[in-house]
């Protein structure tokens, strides 16, 4: 029987590179790669090995005589890949890494402690030459993993067990609580390392520049989820649940992740690492509806199969879709009459089909999927709160530029009724002092994770990026790795090239320079008394751990002095942002 590869799936594609029979597709080196919803095994050529099972970060694959009833769906799903996917079975040749000589050594400094980093890491210190200094502001490493990863989701969160196996290597240290920019200067790290790499992501949140957006009530879905995360910087905000009804402008993967967890039990919840403060607001919360606004058509929605096929599974939720919404552009219309439509979309149409078919239930809470809707304004009474999202109908023109599926007005308002208006439509880059910046593409520019001076201007020795300041907010932990990698292997030729700066400073003074400007240096030891403070909370209430959400109590967990407190009482949530 085959294996089968289920939601949790990251993409970090590990399982490709231990499977003999290359039946895992797609791999790091296919086009599709990219932009995959997750990975596929083919049945046919699946050999029942197990290899996978036990390279897997995630415990997303599993044998098909185990597989659960929900899980079942995706038999179909990874046999629908290979009907319109031609792959090359056989025997992958994995390449060879490039040997550093055997007399080099260099030290290189990562800002952030996200995937891209850890991967990047990982790379690295394949060579006993190279050693990792890895820095992030916050007392905690892992980045989006444990801040952006909703809570419901633990079996993503495993690949937290992959980068502390990367922290455990003698020749990584870690430099958290550590802000470049604020206790060490990018100057500073390009006079001691060999090589300085930035993964620090892309934190800012996208606007949807509509009037009454700034308005109180109308929040960024990023800071919503770093708030249910227990991200310190979001652990006083309040914000109003006191309404029926929410509108979610977006139609990815984070748009659903809000939507989600606004409408689960908290009581499912409360076996998870949410954030108390998140847990006591969301059992206040007398939502009961969440809109989904997407500007395009359902064939264009940039959520993935499994997290769009979830949604469905979620207890006393209707999930809503009106048949009539579910309209094609020409181009994808076309090629599903042909039979030739991409199997990812043709799966999103057939589960969208498949919600706008089931019956609602009375008392039951609602999801509700709007298609070809833009915002328009935000409004509210007398100019506080919210209590409307305004929203103009589009239909899908001609193929413009080249790009099917492109929408225009039709002039026709709709008012949407709401009490609170999120926007998740992406996240991007910002500047940092020290380093170029594109703020049209919100990323650094580079060539390869090699920085520019310029958009296509000239490389700057010594200095690179990986993740989502490489290339912009787009691609989950999959991609990660592999625009992780391919930076590290930037570094790693430019040492066998000779093409480094040689550091003019020596390293050891970093921790010193970042406490004389007030930082609290949390190391691997320090880190693992966090860790264990969390896990030991959690363990004591059912939950894989209780987040520190406030930096003096990291500091104090981190220096074995932190206690303790009680589960904080049920509180009203109707206090506004």
């Amino acid at each position: 029987m085959a294996h089968v590869i289920t939601q949790p799936c990251c993409n970090d594609a590990t399982c490709v590179s231990v499977c003999p029979v290359n039946c895992i597709h797609p791999t790091p080196g296919e086009p599709g790669f990219g932009s995959a919803d997750m990975l596929f095994i083919d049945p046919d050529t699946c050999i029942d090995c197990g290899s996978c099972i036990d390279a897997c970060p995630v415990s997303a694959i599993f044998p098909e005589e185990v597989l659960t009833e929900e899980q079942e769906r995706y038999l179909q799903i990874n046999a629908d890949y290979y009907d319109d996917h031609s792959v090359d079975a056989g025997l992958m040749s994995p390449s060879k890494p490039q040997l550093l000589p055997p007399d080099r050594r260099v030290r290189v400094a990562i800002v952030g402690a996200g995937p891209a980093a850890f991967y990047a890491a990982e790379e690295l210190l394949k060579h006993p030459g190279i050693a990792v200094d890895m820095f992030d502001r916050l007392p905690t490493p892992y980045g989006l993993v444990r801040a952006g990863v909703a809570p419901d989701h633990a079996s993503t969160k495993l690949v937290e067990n992959t980068f502390a196996a990367v922290a455990a290597n003698k020749a990584f240290t870690y430099y958290l609580g550590v802000e470049v920019g604020r206790h060490v200067f990018h100057s500073e790290l390009a006079d001691r390392y060999g090589a300085v790499l930035y993964a620090h992501g892309a934190a800012a949140d996208k606007t949807l520049g509509i009037d009454g957006e700034n308005l109180p009530g109308c929040i960024a879905a990023t800071d919503f989820v770093a708030w249910y995360n227990g991200h310190p910087d979001h652990s006083d905000r309040q914000f109003d649940l006191s309404g029926d009804r929410a509108v979610v402008v977006g139609n990815g993967n984070v748009a659903l992740d809000v939507a989600r967890i606004l409408l689960r039990d908290p009581a499912d919840l409360d076996t998870t690492d949410i954030a108390d403060h998140a847990l006591v607001a969301l059992r206040s919360s007398a939502i009961r509806e969440v809109v989904l606004l997407a500007r395009r058509g359902v064939a264009q929605a940039a959520y993935t199969i499994g997290e769009f096929l979830a949604i469905g599974d979620l207890p006393a939720v209707d999930v809503v879709i009106d048949q009539h919404e579910l309209v094609l552009d020409d181009d994808t219309a076309q090629a599903r009459a042909r039979g030739t439509l991409d199997s990812t979309i043709a799966t999103k149409l057939r589960i969208a089909e498949d919600f706008a078919a089931r019956p609602t239930h009375p008392g039951n809470k609602r999801i509700v999927f709007r298609y070809l809707l833009s915002p328009i304004a935000v409004r509210a009474t007398a100019g506080t709160g919210v209590d409307a999202l305004e929203c103009v109908r589009n239909e899908f023109a001609n193929v413009v530029d080249g790009q099917p599926g492109q929408v225009v007005s039709t002039g026709e308002k709709i008012s949407l009724p709401a009490g609170l208006v999120m926007r998740a439509v992406g996240y991007t880059g910002t500047g940092m002092i020290g380093l170029p910046f594109d703020s049209n593409r919100g990323v650094v520019p580079n060539d390869g994770g090699r920085v520019v001076d310029e958009p296509q201007g000239s490389i700057i020795p010594g200095l690179y990026v990986a993740g989502w300041i490489k290339r912009g907010a787009t691609g989950g932990i999959g991609m990660n790795r592999l625009c992780g990698q391919e930076t590290a292997r930037a570094v790693i030729a430019d040492v066998v090239a000779d093409k480094l700066p040689e550091p003019s400073c020596v390293c050891t003074d970093v921790a010193d320079i970042a406490t004389a400007r007030g930082a609290v240096v949390v190391g691997e030891p320090e880190w693992r008394n966090i860790d264990a403070a969390e896990r030991s909370a959690g363990a004591g209430r059912g939950r894989p751990r209780v987040k520190l959400v406030r930096f003096a109590d990291m500091v104090a967990a981190a220096r074995g002095t932190h206690v303790a407190t009680q589960e904080p009482a049920a509180a009203d949530a109707s206090s506004t942002t």
